[in-house]
């Protein structure tokens, strides 16, 4: 079964390979806008990023990364770029500022809501009173000592 995976995973492989003809003749130049591409989302898949998207859009974006890179624009003036056609959508990992900060928070702020609600929950539980055993009568008690004379 895991070979049969890593089977499709190796024959799948080129599908995520850039087209030869995209690639800068730079290998450092190339790595870094790589790197931008992982960090780009694909408008047009949404759910993958720049650099595994077939997409036209995705081509033309990588296309667009390599130019600016070309033409000396640092990583920070490449994300504003797309930032301010597409939105904070198109990446990755959205900048946590502005509204996103909301998203950010909501996380963690969920986690600790839960824990404070279970605990309280736990603590009311250990308030409260065991029930106490019911006592036997005088005569309950009398025909229990017979049954267990028997």
């Amino acid at each position: 079964m895991i070979r049969v995976a890593l089977l499709m995973i190796l024959l799948a492989s080129p599908l995520w390979a850039l087209d030869p003809s995209e690639m800068l003749p730079d290998p450092a130049l190339e790595a870094r806008a790589r790197a931008i591409d992982h960090e780009l989302r694909c408008v047009v898949c949404q759910s993958e990023s720049v650099a595994f998207s077939n997409s036209n859009w995705a081509e033309d974006a990588r296309r667009t990364v390599r130019e600016l890179v070309t033409d000396g624009a640092t990583d920070a003036e490449i994300m504003d770029f797309f930032v301010a056609r597409y939105g904070e959508f198109v990446l990755m990992s959205p900048r946590a500022s502005g509204s996103t900060w909301v998203l950010w928070a909501a996380g963690p702020l969920m986690v600790l809501l839960a824990a404070a609600v279970g605990f309280g929950y736990i603590r009311s539980r250990a308030r409260t009173a065991a029930p106490q055993e019911a006592q036997l009568s005088e005569a309950e008690e009398a025909r229990l000592r017979e049954i267990l004379k028997e």
